[in-house]
């Protein structure tokens, strides 16, 4: 492949690869994520930040929320192509995506429709040449509203590969400047990636004048190696998520993707303009929105990922890190401090310890909120860890857009039903709710339902220690099922049941954000 040219990034040379971030879409389709307007906001002027090339901050037509969400973005976040998503035959797709992204300082339509023959028969119900007709006719549409257009085949993995290659050539002649072939059910091995690009570039007219682009889900565990193959087939455009979030087991994740070619520079000789000691904030802003924890052993952002246990690999480590670490902590984002927190520490040592665990700048009214409940935490423990201080933190840099937690108090015993009374702030004004229930989890629940009727069913109750000690603080993770759309919320705090209220609260605050969702048929790229 030799340099070629790109409406939206200029002379782009063999070496440079585009970092196609899918967090804010294909992430946030995830079952249990949402994200309001301002937490997809925040997250875009991050990633803005980090360094990605473009954001697909949405699909403007699948309701009048997702296409406010991107229009903001385009309007708001300047640096990386801002990019809405559409189907290539939606009746009204490509319009309501041109019109959201129509305010970006670049501005890009993403068009997609299956190609397999199990989803044209099963999903589309349409015949391969219908599907080579809309093709055209969509990318030829997408370009009247902007010059940089991407076109994907869904399920291009499964796709027979004379079709695939008629389908790339018509999108192509018809104005795509990108072709993304992705592995949307993670059913491909690194050699099959290989070889489809491979194929593509040899057989179809116009090949070497468009972005090739990879978007890989990891479904078997290879969403990544997938990646890496496809780079080394000659594709220069990765689509990726922040913690490999997305639909089912998720997507290639972007911060393994990036410090796997910083790190192995002799078998990827490729640049990107990632700043990669941001990956750790990132990673833990995402976390913190969504409510969903980055596992231990997690590459690169997980908390295990530069711990070691093992005698000799300590032994090792002391003497001379590169023993047992082929990258440093540092380089993405994880720094030592030294630093310990107790009931005497003020407000900039509590602020200093956030910078210092990865937390970007929490607005003044989080970090109020945040530092009292610290101090709060600190009269009732002896010894305040880091990770009361992630829990408690998360709670408070959520935007609860709606609903807040006010009060709670419960009476319980074995001699007659648990009594909860309970005030949430709902929409700025106080609600007071009493209940009973088999228990004080139960009483407490029943007065959420009392004090906000919904009809979301409860799927999933879960606590856990945060630390050791009777004194630790427990975080639970509680998940609600609406009409088939489901959201998990966590909570924390040292009284357990007070950790309960504050996760189904989390929890009815991401519910109302997918109430106001439809997903057109189609959905996933």
């Amino acid at each position: 492949m030799s340099s070629i040219d790109h409406p939206s990034f200029g002379r782009i040379d063999d070496d440079r690869v585009i970092i196609f971030d899918t967090t804010l879409r294909d992430g946030e389709q995830s079952p249990g994520f949402s994200m309001n307007i301002e937490e997809k906001l925040r997250m875009a002027h991050a990633l803005a930040e980090l360094g990605v090339d473009v954001i697909e901050a949405g699909f403007p037509v699948a309701s009048p929320g997702d296409f406010d969400s991107v229009r903001r973005i385009a309007e708001a976040v300047r640096g990386p192509v801002i990019c809405g998503l559409a189907r290539t035959g939606g009746r009204d797709d490509i319009a309501r995506a041109g019109e959201a992204v129509r305010g970006a300082e670049r501005p890009r339509i993403h068009n997609f429709i299956s190609t397999s023959p199990l989803h044209m028969k099963y999903k589309l119900r349409m015949e391969p040449d219908t599907v080579l007709e809309l093709i055209t006719k969509g990318n030829e549409a997408a370009r009247r509203y902007t010059d940089d257009v991407e076109w994907s085949a869904e399920d291009g993995s499964r796709t027979e590969p004379d079709f695939l290659c008629r389908c790339v050539e018509a999108a192509i002649k018809a104005g795509a400047t990108t072709i993304n072939i992705p592995d949307t059910v993670g059913y491909a091995t690194p050699e099959d990636m290989a070889a489809i690009f491979r194929m593509v570039r040899e057989r179809v007219p116009g090949a070497d004048r468009v972005i090739l682009s990879a978007h890989n889900h990891d479904d078997l565990g290879l969403a990544v190696a997938n990646t890496v193959s496809s780079l080394q087939a000659g594709v220069r455009q990765v689509e990726c998520t922040i913690n490999g979030i997305g639909e089912r087991a998720g997507n290639a994740a972007l911060e393994e993707i990036v410090m796997a070619l910083r790190t192995r520079q002799d078998a990827l000789p490729f640049r990107n303009n990632i700043r990669t000691e941001n990956l750790l904030k990132l990673s833990r802003m995402l976390a913190t929105i969504t409510g969903f924890d980055v596992q231990p052993n997690k590459a690169i952002v997980g908390r295990n990922a530069f711990a070691h246990e093992s005698g000799i690999h300590q032994d090792g480590v002391l003497k001379n890190a590169a023993t047992y670490e082929i990258m440093t902590p540092e380089s993405v984002g994880w720094t030592k401090s030294s630093l310990i927190l107790g009931k005497h520490s003020g407000r900039a040592a509590f602020r200093d310890k956030l910078r210092a665990m990865g937390y970007g700048e929490l607005g003044d009214n989080q970090l109020n909120e945040a530092f009292g409940r610290f101090k709060d935490l600190a009269d009732r423990k002896k010894v305040v860890y880091d990770e009361d201080i992630v829990a408690l933190v998360d709670d408070e840099a959520r935007d609860h857009a709606r609903i807040r937690f006010g009060s709670l108090e419960v009476v319980s015993g074995s001699r007659r039903p648990a009594r909860a009374e309970l005030t949430l702030e709902i929409d700025g004004g106080a609600v007071d709710a009493v209940a009973t229930g088999d228990g004080p989890v139960d009483a407490a629940f029943n007065a959420i339902r009392s004090a906000f009727n919904h009809e979301a069913r409860l799927t999933l109750y879960s606590v856990g220690a945060v630390t050791e000690g009777t004194d630790a603080q427990a975080r639970t993770t509680v998940r609600l099922e609406e009409n088939g759309k489901m959201v998990d919320g966590q909570g924390a705090d040292t009284d357990t049941v007070v950790s309960a209220v504050r996760a189904y609260v989390h929890a009815l605050n991401k519910l109302l954000v997918k109430r106001a969702r439809t997903a057109p048929e189609a959905l996933s790229a």
